[in-house]
């Protein structure tokens, strides 16, 4: 079984990331280690990670940006494997001992992600913000629609893979100018290089809720993310990134289309918001100059 490190990037969020610990603790599969990245304000994210009931490497970050914290993590791991959870998560108790099993049993497996679900109970007034509920095992090679492969809240990377592709676009993603799209540009770029990703549903964990509004405020954020990184690889210079933006376009409206015929309009207003976003971060894109860092 391959030696695993779990990933972890927070910014003031101490309760989420301790009960998001406590669950890797009672997983049938400990990590062999977890790699907090912090970019909080305060001190108290560095206390619940020194009190952890799992090995912790605890990397304080004075930047921000999810993929700047995710690049901070893989540099400070020293396993071939490593598996990305979000702080808000709770991770299954077999979710890294599947993950283990799954690229031990695969040699030629880049990467692979999983299922995710509404935590329970779900408060008064809350939604869910990034679900993932299919019970289909799907591998993957190169695909024009990375969003089918997974969600950046759970998945897994060979560390060497992540190397060759550079990491993750710290222009992307949340806290980055770019604000969104972070797992999509890195899973579409990891299969653009010939790697190979598995979606695998018993590879669980439970997403926690939002208010309304957050979701809100994500969905055009999530849609602007999308736009810059389909101009950003464009110019890697990359002729089918352009064939990625259609997609995803195509597919947002498909998806207005169905909630018009169903007249249910907070989908609606969701899948606007996307559209609106994913121009906005295509005119972003094209007025930013600056080489990627």
């Amino acid at each position: 079984m391959p030696a695993v490190t779990v990933a972890i990037a927070t910014a003031d969020r101490p309760e989420a990331l301790a009960r998001c610990l406590d669950s890797l603790a009672g997983g049938l599969r400990v990590p062999d280690c977890v790699v907090v990245v912090d970019q909080s304000r305060g001190e108290a994210t560095h206390a619940v990670a020194n009190a952890a009931p799992v090995a912790v490497t605890y990397v304080p970050d004075r930047g921000s940006g999810l993929g700047r914290a995710q690049n901070l993590a893989f540099a400070t791991a020293a396993t071939p494997l490593v598996a990305v959870l979000d702080d808000d998560c709770v991770a299954d108790e077999r979710w890294l001992e599947r993950i283990a099993e799954l690229f031990g049993a695969d040699a030629g497996l880049a990467g692979l992600a999983g299922r995710v679900l509404p935590l329970e109970p779900v408060p008064a007034g809350n939604v869910a913000i990034s679900t993932r509920p299919s019970t289909v095992r799907r591998t993957f090679g190169f695909t024009l629609e990375p969003w089918n492969v997974g969600s950046g809240n759970n998945f897994a990377l060979r560390a060497d893979w992540f190397r060759r592709i550079g990491g993750c676009d710290e222009r992307l993603g949340p806290g980055a100018p770019g604000q969104g799209g972070l797992d999509m540009d890195l899973f579409y770029r990891l299969l653009r290089a010939g790697g190979r990703m598995t979606y695998e549903p018993s590879v669980l964990v439970f997403h926690e809720t939002k208010p309304r509004r957050e979701r809100v405020v994500r969905r055009g954020a999530y849609g602007y993310g999308m736009g810059a990184a389909a101009v950003f690889r464009r110019r890697d210079p990359d002729p089918r990134a352009l064939a990625v933006l259609r997609a995803w376009l195509y597919y947002r409206l498909r998806l207005l289309g169905r909630a018009l015929r169903e007249r249910r309009l907070r989908a609606v207003h969701d899948e606007l918001l996307m559209l609106a976003g994913t121009m906005r971060g295509v005119v972003f894109a094209l007025r930013c100059r600056k080489a990627r860092t």
